[in-house]
């Protein structure tokens, strides 16, 4: 819709070679009005063209006023997290999506209290979750989201207080923190769409997130460290939860459906004529896996005092090959000094 907005609208913002007019954007129903210095509108709408005057257009009929032209262009589409679709140049089909290698049995071994208090503080999370929906994976999905969607934003929220706090950069994370929050909103969307929450279970999600989000936001005060390593063994176990997803489509227990909600397919880049349920699970569990390796990426950051992202990145890129940011790598290695169990 952005796009379409600004195609239409670019005959309204080319630059005149003799003064340059403060311009702005109105958007009014099917009308689009251009706003100069000299307080003239002129609206462009169904065929007909009309002058008024922009002082009166509006307080008179109290309406919320002019869209700055700047934040019409900030009004981005949601980007994945995946390397493999940002450079993807045709859709994804089910093939492309189970050949990415995401290691969905790699764990993190605890090593220290902090390590063992959030390996363990997971494990007992995920009992009552398991009593209380069983196998209905698609709301089980509902609620894992809209607790894995806290995380990001908090650790996101902090480390911007800090570094405005400390006058200094914070070392590249705060972006793939809020990235990752949207990400995971994202998937929540998806679901919410495919799935239809009873009053209960919303009810429920409410509280899970209010509860949730004090006390990570107390948690990562404490310690960044644990909370870090506790999202990790969190999406551990997002991962477990979406192969039995994906177990129980495989066996003929959930309908494959092929009736996929458009901002999943466009998200994912996935293949519009051949999409499935399995698909959006195959990309949802992958995207899991990506905050597995970046938030025990982080906690090993932070246990070895070294945050700044940038110097290992640059590295990455000039050994890579790859020539900008736009490919969502975390500075991840197996070379790190990280206790993998294969």
């Amino acid at each position: 819709m952005f796009r379409s907005i600004v195609h239409n609208c670019s005959f309204l913002l080319r630059r005149s070679s003799a003064a340059s007019l403060h311009s702005q954007i109105l958007i009014r129903g099917s009308s689009i009005r251009f706003i100069s210095d000299s307080k003239q509108t002129q609206t462009a709408s169904a065929g007909n063209t009309t002058t008024s005057s922009a002082k009166n257009s509006d307080t008179s009929n109290n309406r919320i006023g002019n869209i700055p032209i700047d934040l019409l262009y900030t009004m981005n589409d949601p980007k994945p997290v995946r390397h493999e679709i940002l450079e993807s140049t045709k859709p994804l089909t089910t093939n492309d999506l189970e050949n990415w290698d995401i290691d969905i049995n790699r764990h993190r071994e605890p090593v220290g209290w902090s390590d063992k208090i959030a390996f363990v503080t997971v494990k007992l999370l995920r009992k009552p979750t398991d009593w209380f929906f069983k196998k209905k994976y698609i709301h089980r999905a509902v609620m894992l989201e809209t607790v894995a969607a806290v995380p990001g934003m908090v650790a996101g929220t902090v480390r911007h207080l800090r570094s405005l706090r400390k006058l200094k950069h914070d070392g590249g994370w705060i972006d793939h923190l809020l990235h990752e929050a949207e990400n995971e909103r994202m998937h929540l969307m998806t679901w919410m769409a495919i799935s239809r929450p009873n009053l209960w279970e919303r009810a429920l999600i409410a509280v899970v997130q209010g509860v949730f989000y004090n006390c990570f936001f107390a948690l990562y005060l404490a310690s960044p460290k644990t909370a870090h390593r506790m999202v990790g063994y969190l999406e551990e176990e997002a991962i477990v939860s979406y192969t039995s997803f994906l177990n129980e489509i495989d066996n003929g227990h959930i309908e494959n459906t092929n009736k996929i909600p458009d901002l999943a397919i466009d998200y994912w880049n996935l293949d519009r004529n051949t999409a499935t349920l399995r698909d959006v699970v195959l990309a949802v569990r992958a995207d899991e896996a990506t905050h597995r390796d970046t938030n025990h990426h982080f906690a090993d950051r932070l246990l070895f005092r070294q945050e700044d992202l940038r110097k290992d990145a640059k590295q990455v890129f000039k050994e890579s090959g790859l020539s900008n940011k736009k490919h969502k790598m975390a500075g991840l290695s197996h070379a790190a000094t990280e206790k993998w169990k294969e």
